[in-house]
């Protein structure tokens, strides 16, 4: 386990979340916020006794007018894991330990917040499961983007000793009806999906642009469409920001002279700037509303110690976060179809003057031909995951919930774009990398293209010869982390 991480309800980032989930770091509570968690705890308490508060002293849902009985312990003892018993019906696979801990971590957070109002032992128990590296048996399906509380559900079985742990479960707890509703108010595992997918996807977007630096030197590309002048004509942000990285990725000056050869290249060296751009936009966007909800104390009821209030609202409902997500694969899918463009350059003996698809000097031969039939069925399922899920409608609750974000749809789609989106760019890198050594092309090693091209040639395999081409490509994924790395890099 790692170094320390205050944990205090204000400051979570998404490289927070990734960390806890990976156990780079163990989490450490902040005493004031655990102060504050306390007393939003007793406040919870006193108001459920003195009033009606949703899922304290009533049901929820279609069953929010039935009134419990919260003067009574034992029933209320019995009401708190009713409900727990009752929602803890998600189903499909089993989550891997990663996206566990990240709504482990989430959740640990957004408690710390003060707005939920339940017993602060629960927070030490989260904390004592991210240090220990134990995490319940969490499954995919049960949330529609109006609170995860199937996953959470279960998460709340398993503490109180319901519920089955991975690893050394933390002491059981007695939770009651303060309790339950109050731990599954939330869409914990969706933002955690969604930190690490954004996490996933900023890499591979990063290495991607160095990957097409080495393509772009393997076809005498031009530096031009990456020239100062063009992107402060037209400043959005992203373009500009990716434009003087492409600049010194490859060394290239702020006006670069026109080159000899063809006037312009294909979109898949030209347009990069302006696609990749907006998939940097998106990503932003995002994780400025994930910051938001990290932090945020948006149980349902809020518990508001300072008025004395319990406030019923509807702050758990992420279109926000819905409409991010979606967003983002829509502009990855751009970037990958980029890829495969440039993939379709290199296998072009017009572009690199060499045979076609990079074959050896035997008859007919197919060399890396078959790389572009790999990308494409790669890029049709980034393609399909990228279909907006906040299109989704639901009523729910004998109609009383009438409306869904699907959030929680957005960022299992968003963490599937990962892998094939990561196999589109490993395609590619294989055949640029072929091309600069059949071309004899060395890219300056004080570059960062350099170095990325240093890295890909130690790894992959330099037989030219027909061949299966599925071990060089799981090799190329390998590299694409630190290629990020190189492209993130400053000298």
């Amino acid at each position: 386990m790692g170094r320390g991480m205050r944990v205090d309800g204000k400051g979570m980032g998404v490289g927070d979340v990734v960390g806890l989930a990976h156990a780079r770091v163990r989490p450490v509570a902040d005493p004031a916020a655990l102060a504050r968690a306390t007393t939003a705890w007793h406040t919870a308490r006193q108001l459920a006794l003195s009033g009606r508060v949703y899922g304290r002293s009533t049901g929820v849902g279609a069953n929010r007018d039935h009134h419990v009985p919260a003067d009574d312990d034992d029933a209320a003892t019995r009401h708190g894991l009713r409900l727990l018993r009752s929602h803890a019906g998600a189903v499909g696979a089993e989550l891997p330990a990663c996206e566990v801990r990240a709504m482990l971590a989430v959740r640990l957070n957004q408690l710390l917040a003060g707005g939920a109002g339940l017993r602060p032992s629960v927070i030490t128990a989260l904390c004592a499961a991210l240090e220990s590296g134990a995490h319940p048996v969490v499954h995919e399906f049960g949330s529609v983007g109006t609170g995860d509380i199937a996953a959470l559900a279960q998460l709340g079985l398993a503490l109180a000793g319901e519920h089955p742990w991975r690893g050394a479960a933390p002491a059981p707890q007695p939770l009651d009806n303060n309790d339950a509703l109050a731990l599954i108010s939330s869409n914990a595992l969706s933002c955690g999906q969604a930190a690490l997918a954004v996490t996933g996807l900023r890499t591979l977007v990063r290495a991607a642009e160095l990957v097409a630096a080495l393509s772009l030197l393997a076809v005498d590309g031009s530096y031009e469409a990456y020239a100062e002048p063009v992107h402060a004509a037209r400043p959005h942000p992203g373009s500009y920001a990716v434009a003087h990285r492409m600049r010194r990725i490859l060394g290239a000056p702020d006006r670069p002279t026109p080159p000899l050869g063809r006037i312009q290249d294909p979109y898949g060296f030209r347009c990069l700037p302006q696609i990749h751009g907006p998939a940097h936009d998106a990503a932003d966007a995002l994780e400025r509303t994930l910051t938001v909800e990290l932090n945020a104390a948006a149980e349902n009821p809020l518990i508001h110690p300072g008025d004395r209030a319990a406030y019923h609202h509807g702050g758990f409902y992420l279109a926000q976060l819905a409409l991010d997500l979606d967003h983002l694969r829509l502009a990855l899918t751009q970037t990958a179809r980029l890829s495969t463009s440039r993939l379709a350059a290199l296998n072009e003996p017009a572009y690199t003057r060499l045979r076609p698809f990079l074959a050896d000097a035997e008859p007919a031969s197919s060399g890396v031909m078959i790389l572009e039939y790999a990308a494409g069925a790669a890029l049709g399922d980034v393609r399909a995951f990228s279909a907006p899920a906040s299109l989704g409608h639901a009523v729910l609750s004998r109609g009383v919930e009438e409306q869904a974000s699907f959030a929680s749809l957005a960022a299992r789609q968003t963490l599937r774009v990962v892998e094939p989106f990561r196999l589109v760019i490993g395609c590619e890198l294989v055949a640029a990398t072929r091309a600069l050594r059949l071309r004899d092309l060395h890219p300056d090693p004080g570059l960062p293209v350099g170095r990325a091209f240093a890295l890909a040639a130690a790894l992959l395999d330099d037989d030219a010869s027909d061949r299966p081409l599925t071990d060089d490509v799981t090799a190329a994924v390998s590299l694409l982390e630190p290629f990020a790395a190189l492209a993130e890099a400053r000298t």
